[in-house]
């Protein structure tokens, strides 16, 4: 037969195909007019889209998921065979195409996980009319609760107390200056469509009230497409308590206990938990009762979140937001309820009952115990948490139980973009008590290793080390009042450089075919007989200008011996050895053994001992990098991350002051302004306005002799 005709054969079979799941999922169409979901779309990806991934096929439903060309390789992308490609970065707010692939692939639901088109009121009511199922609240709660203005207003009627402001129509500057003269400073700019942190900025006085608000529109219209504000009072020491709720087509609705997310950077969580520390018992019933208020007052189905501000001086709470999607953070309910929150969606979405009752969600929350989410990212602290991207190279994480859960998008060997958001994995832990939890977090943290992109782990396990947080006193401040204690820098502990030396000396004794990296250009050499030889490091966060160098001497005395010289450390006849292709070097010194993984990423060591990460440089030589052809960028404020120029606030020849706004960039819909590093002299601004930058790319050069008398 010709291939022509076995073409038109196949393509006859695939529109029928087609056809017939049409007629499948309109037949899934109940007595009741309820529809059974046995194939859903997921329109996300990464880690939300893997986890609802898993609750469907749990329950038998077949799962649909999207990608884009970045994302054609990541892990959301092969975990279904029936997976398509929406194509540019952006495609996965194209509701449209989404509508369409859901409707040709037969499925009767879509759910959006959370970000994206999750909060899409327009998206919502385009799916229903399309006949499906948006897993998800209806249209016009998502409406009514995505315009911070318009929820507010339903909130005080619905008598939530909600927090003192300006939440009209009326955008002129000068005109909301006046409305923040009233409230009171400092006061929080807040977008009315925004979310996770987006299009938010704290205006402290009246000087920076415009250029606040100029930064939170920008932003705003950025992320979201509109740049409408809303200006509320900002209470000086508020912890972030938010309400779990679940409400059905049938009118029952429950408060699935609250969560403290307090713990932010960026207005944005990085540490939730449950129950809410140190949260009186009749302040937490009230604060479910209102958010349950809040949901009925909206006609709202499916999950939810309510979010408010509580005052720690008055024990006060106000309405902030109402999140119409599944929270981030909703692994953390599961933990002290016992409940998978995605089964509850889907059964909620295919119009049964909720399961369980307010009085049976209470007692088995009375004996639950205490769980805490860290979410890991893929940025840098000690540089403002700017967001990183690369490659995994190593990943090894904690073994998973009852009472620690992962939930990650990535495994070793992706790549982490710089398109998306950089969170890389959830952390989820539980204990009987809030004590054993933080200590059960704190372990886990020791056991999680990451290398390639920065991370926030290091971070975290600081965190987890603070009295105050041990303590329960936490607020959303907290990071910023915390800051000398958070970013102090522990010395480098010298038998760790002991172990990175001598990995750098076994990688290169391996046979080429075995090597996993490869270490040129550094003094690493491991030539015939026993020699010594001399391994420069130096500490990356700091710079050799800084006297941060360390200098490590490597006497080989025996077939696996060594004696090692670190500064005034002197440790002999150390015993050590590592398996051909194995990252981690077993090293037995006179007083210990270490097993340390070590892990090497261009000109960075990445180094993991006792529950410690460490990262050390290998610096180069200045021939060596005129050889290679790189530009000496001692005088240059660089990109922090990839990023796209959206303001410049310098010209060639300012005079500059040490903190003064130089370049806004925005990576990943966030905005970052690039603040000079001294007091000095413009010699060029490097990229314009609209300009793509990769990370390390000079943005503004200083003239020479700023940079000789910074050094």
């Amino acid at each position: 037969m010709p291939l022509s005709s076995l073409l038109r054969i196949s393509s006859s079979r695939l529109a029928l195909t087609a056809a017939q799941r049409s007629r499948r999922a309109v037949s899934t169409v109940t007595a009741n007019g309820t529809k059974s979901l046995d194939s859903i779309l997921i329109a996300n990806r990464g880690e939300i889209a893997l986890r609802v991934g898993r609750t469907a096929a749990q329950h038998g439903i077949r799962v649909t998921t999207l990608y884009t060309d970045p994302d054609s390789r990541s892990q959301h992308a092969l975990s279904s065979p029936f997976a398509f490609n929406l194509g540019s970065v952006s495609a996965y707010l194209d509701g449209d195409r989404i509508i369409e692939i859901a409707k040709q692939e037969g499925c009767q639901g879509i759910h959006p996980g959370y970000g994206f088109l999750s909060e899409n009121s327009a998206f919502a009511r385009k799916c229903t009319e399309a006949g499906l199922v948006f897993i998800g609240p209806p249209w016009k709660a998502i409406e009514d609760m995505g315009d911070k203005s318009q929820s507010k207003k339903i909130m005080t009627d619905a008598g939530v107390p909600c927090v003192p402001g300006y939440h009209g129509q009326n955008q002129d500057p000068d005109f909301l200056e006046a409305e923040a003269d009233k409230i009171k400073y400092p006061v929080l700019i807040k977008a009315i469509k925004g979310g996770g942190g987006k299009g938010m900025r704290i205006a402290q006085t009246k000087s920076d009230f415009q250029a606040q608000l100029q930064s939170a529109k920008s932003e705003a219209m950025n992320s979201f497409g509109d740049d409408h504000v809303l200006v509320e009072k900002y209470i000086t020491t508020p912890r972030h308590i938010e309400v779990q709720v679940f409400a059905d087509k049938h009118g029952n609705s429950v408060a699935l206990g609250e969560r403290d997310c307090s713990i932010q950077r960026r207005h944005q969580k990085i540490l939730e938990e449950s129950p809410a520390p140190h949260l009186p018992d009749a302040t937490r019933k009230d604060i479910w009762a209102k958010a349950r208020s809040a949901a009925v007052a909206v006609g709202y189905e499916g999950a939810g979140t309510v979010e408010f501000i509580f005052d720690n001086e008055t024990g006060e709470f106000f309405f902030m937001e109402m999140n119409t999607r599944l929270q981030v953070e909703h692994p953390v309910t599961e933990m002290v309820t016992g409940q998978d929150l995605v089964h509850w969606q889907l059964m909620v979405a295919e119009g049964a009952k909720l399961p369980l009752t307010q009085e049976d969600v209470e007692n088995y929350m009375a004996t639950s115990g205490h769980a805490i989410e860290a979410r890991i990212y893929a940025e840098n602290p000690d540089q403002g948490f700017v967001p990183d991207s690369g490659t995994l190279l190593h990943v090894r994480t904690p073994k998973a139980s009852e009472d620690v859960r992962i939930d990650a998008g990535f495994v070793q060997g992706d790549e982490v973009s710089a398109h998306y958001d950089p969170m890389i994995a959830k952390l989820i832990v539980r204990g009987s008590t809030r004590p054993e939890a933080i200590r059960k977090l704190a372990a886990a943290l020791e056991e999680y290793e990451v290398a390639g992109p920065i991370t926030n782990i290091e971070f975290l396990k600081t965190i987890c080390r603070s009295p105050d947080f041990i303590a329960g006193n936490v607020e959303t401040g907290y990071i910023e009042k915390h800051r000398e204690e958070l970013f102090t820098r522990e010395a480098i502990d010298p038998e760790m450089l002991a172990q990175a030396a001598l990995a750098c000396l076994h990688h290169d004794a391996e046979p080429l075919s075995r090597k996993q990296a490869s270490f040129e250009g550094a003094s690493v050499g491991f030539g015939p007989g026993y020699q010594s030889r001399q391994i420069s490091f130096a500490d990356p966060t700091v710079g050799a200008k800084k006297d941060a160098t360390f200098d490590v001497r490597v006497q080989q005395t025996g077939d696996h011996t060594f004696d090692v010289d670190v500064g005034a450390h002197h440790f002999k006849q150390v015993v050590s050895h590592r398996s051909p292709g194995s990252p981690v070097v077993t090293s037995f010194f006179p007083h210990t053994r270490l097993d340390t993984t070590v892990v090497r990423d261009e000109d960075t060591v990445s180094v993991f001992q006792r529950g410690a990460h460490y990262r050390l440089a290998i610096p180069r030589a200045k021939w060596m990098e005129k050889a290679l052809g790189m530009k000496d960028v001692t005088n240059s404020v660089l990109a922090p991350m990839p990023c796209k120029v959206l303001r410049v606030e310098v010209q060639a020849g300012d005079l500059v002051e040490k903190d003064q706004p130089l370049v806004v960039i925005e990576s990943m819909k966030m905005e970052t302004v690039i603040r000079s590093p001294q007091k000095g002299t413009i010699a060029k601004v490097v990229h314009k306005q609209g300009d793509q930058c990769k990370s390390g790319t000079p943005l503004v050069e200083f003239t020479e002799e700023d940079a000789e008398s910074s050094a």
